[in-house]
């Protein structure tokens, strides 16, 4: 029988599958791209999206066993989740094909045209 900890765990393993439909080399093939590196909010310094920087975390994780991780990934796997989904609620009209909105969801590995 399973625990509430492994459920809780298996519950965020598959709404991140679920929120992330684009493949570890499709992501990283994006986050090499100058449009991801320019869409999303900059921390105070400038540099890095927020949403750039978590792309390329979500590589990691992608190419990371289920066993191997950690607390600090399910964190960032619920985070990826809700990001996901709070930005599809607030989608645009019209054409999203060369959105920001549609870049910066994909800074987050989830493509809205697949």
């Amino acid at each position: 029988m399973s625990t509430g900890g492994d459920e809780d765990r298996q519950s965020v393993l598959d709404r991140f599958g679920d929120a992330v439909n684009m493949s570890a080399a499709e992501l990283e093939r994006w986050l090499e791209t100058d449009t991801a590196r320019e869409v999303g909010q900059k921390g105070s310094g400038g540099g890095e999206s927020t949403g750039h920087a978590s792309g390329r975390r979500i590589v990691a994780l992608l190419r990371t066993a289920e066993s191997n991780l950690s607390d600090a990934d399910l964190a960032h796997m619920r985070k990826v989740t809700g990001y996901v989904h709070r930005h599809l609620a607030q989608r645009p009209g019209g054409d999203i094909s060369e959105s920001k909105w549609r870049y910066s969801l994909m800074n987050w590995g989830h493509d809205p045209e697949k």
